[in-house]
């Protein structure tokens, strides 16, 4: 379910001349009943709405005054949501005989003509106020207020996100209101200008109008319903922005190991967390534990828990790193079995996490496992799964996937693996050697070959680990000399370093003509950049042990950043990006 919450505006949207229509009640009633949550935004005083409308409490909140103030239907609680208006200024207007005049809690509301004995008012006692005109209403409010904040208010009260929000009003001041909601609608008596900002436009009037957008919410969530202002950029083709749906997502990006996953996917990360989309990093390497404005849950010597996870996640506005790092490696396809069905419980709960993005998928999700405790994308909001091999995911999971993201310089061959294992007709793909990555729409009969827009703040992974974290025993580089009589591990480039200005030349020359250094670098840091630059080192004509040392630990420090205090890490295979 996408839309968890239905927002309405009162005047000529939900009522016509002030009374509700039973048959818009009882379409409300039936919004209710599918566990979804209602909230009221007027411009109305609270006093007021309730004397004329006898069945508030069919709305679990109600945003009154234009944003102003916060009624809880259930607890009868008032909040105001901004400062009382000035004694001053109520008083300066009832003298001059503006009529009708309310002061609520927050609001002070009058009609034209008196806006300008308002205006007025407002520049001779020098007060910080706005003013909103609402189809011949006139209703001042701090600045800042309006019905869009007063929402706001309400979905932290609900700990539901704007992006679960469908919202219908008609009038000027509900343009914010409609525009932070994930879909604005707008009943066919609304203002022409409402209706061409807003997403969907209804064809029947006031609580009719209403009753029509209940009735396709209850149908079909709005499936039906294109959002292209909430589309997340992926990449350009010949120019022109490519974008993808931030919602129903089954996304595999797959590419061999180097190829660039991980860039594809911090951009798509950075964007989603940006436009406010809660994303939660299924991690099981340690790669994301960095990860810029997410919190991290778990290291190398704790292992998070599910509670814990989904506690964190309560609030939509918080974007959680699961690190499986401390996680034995034979426990983490079933702690993420646990975490999945949870996550999707909860998403039915609130409406988020909107996002789940699973690394090293084909770890946790292997090709031997017959079922996923997941049945469609749209039970998590989406799912991305990162994977050097597509071939090797679940059948189960795979079923998942409606987009491909296939990265590297042989993109064909991973679409063609990703076609053969799931039994569809491989995608053409063109020649083109300028883009980054090609997208297939699974069932496409071609892809696209695009050139990747990289997120601002590039992430690079496993340097940490590398520069100074526990590598395995099988990963670790051993200096043993010719003969094999030492046996020094270094467990990561840090004490790579060490120990090499330790070790005697003989042994150091040793490693270096055989060009060990580099094969270590290359075959399990995957950093054939690096290697490259070590394997030149190595081939030099008669090369001095000072030299070579001097010159091959100022290529690592070069590139990886040292940490002060080193961490554990103990990776299990080598799938790198």
């Amino acid at each position: 379910m996408r839309y968890h919450v239905f927002a309405c505006d009162y005047d000529e949207t939900l009522a016509t001349r002030g009374q509700v229509e039973d048959d818009t009640l009882k379409a409300l009633e039936r919004v209710s009943r599918s566990g979804r949550k209602l909230v009221l935004v007027t411009g109305r005083e609270l006093d007021d709405l309730l004397e004329i409308f006898p069945h508030a409490d069919l709305f679990d909140l109600i945003v009154a005054e234009n944003g102003g103030l916060l009624y809880d239907t259930g607890h009868r609680t008032r909040d105001p949501l901004a400062d009382p208006p000035s004694k001053a200024f109520v008083e300066r207007l009832r003298g001059e005989g503006v009529t009708p005049l309310g002061a609520g809690q927050v609001i002070v509301a009058t009609r034209e003509p008196y806006d300008v004995q308002v205006r007025e008012a407002i520049r001779e006692l020098g007060l910080e106020l706005q003013v909103i005109h609402n189809k011949g209403a006139v209703m001042v409010l701090p600045p800042g207020v309006n019905k869009a904040t007063g929402l706001a208010a309400a979905l932290d009260r609900l700990d539901v996100s704007a992006h679960n929000v469908v919202a219908v009003g008609d009038a000027e001041n509900d343009h914010a209101f409609l525009d932070a909601a994930e879909c604005g609608a707008a009943v066919a008596n609304a203002l022409p200008s409402l209706k061409e900002t807003c997403d969907l436009r209804l064809t029947k009037d006031s609580g009719a109008g209403v009753a029509e957008l209940a009735d396709m919410l209850l149908t079909d969530d709005l499936d039906t319903v294109d959002l292209p202002r909430h589309h997340v950029l992926l990449g350009r083709r010949d120019g022109e922005d490519v974008l993808v749906p931030p919602y129903g997502m089954g996304v595999v990006v797959a590419g061999p190991s180097g190829s660039g996953k991980s860039t594809a996917t911090t951009a798509l990360l950075e964007r989603l967390t940006e436009a406010a989309y809660q994303c939660v990093v299924i991690d099981p390497e340690g790669d994301y534990a960095e990860y810029p404005g997410a919190n991290v849950l778990g290291d190398p010597d704790r292992a998070p828990s599910v509670d814990e996870v989904l506690r964190l996640l309560e609030p939509p506005t918080q974007h959680v790193v699961v690190n499986m790092i401390g996680v034995p490696l034979r426990d983490r396809p079933p702690f993420f079995a646990e975490l999945l069905p949870r996550l999707s419980s909860m998403r039915a709960r609130l409406g988020h996490p909107h996002w789940v993005v699973v690394d090293e998928a084909h770890h946790l999700m292997p090709a031997e496992l017959a079922e996923i405790p997941l049945k469609d994308p749209k039970d998590v909001g989406s799912i991305m799964m990162i994977t050097v091999h597509p071939e090797a995911m679940s059948p189960a999971a795979l079923k998942l996937v409606n987009t491909v993201v296939a990265v590297g310089d042989d993109r064909p061959a991973t679409l063609a693996a990703f076609a053969e294992a799931t039994g569809a007709g491989a995608p053409s793909v063109s020649d083109a050697t300028d883009g980054d990555l090609a997208l297939w729409r699974v069932g496409d009969k071609e892809a696209e070959e695009l050139t990747l827009v990289p997120a601002r703040a590039q992430r690079t992974r496993h340097r940490r680990k590398y520069a100074a974290g526990t590598m395995s025993k099988e990963k670790s580089f051993y200096f043993t000399g010719a003969e094999g009589r030492l046996n020094l591990r270094a467990r990561n480039l840090h004490t790579f370093v060490e120990l090499a200005e330790g070790v005697d030349d003989d042994t150091w020359l040793h490693h270096l003509s055989q060009g060990d250094y580099s094969s270590w670098i290359r075959e399990s840091l995957g950093d054939d950049d690096l290697a490259d630059e070590v394997a030149g080192v190595e081939t030099t004509d008669d090369p001095a042990p000072d030299e070579t040392r001097r010159r091959i630990a100022g290529l690592v420090e070069e590139r990886y950043t040292l940490p002060a205090e080193p961490t554990t890490y103990d990776p299990d295979h080598d799938d790198r990006d």
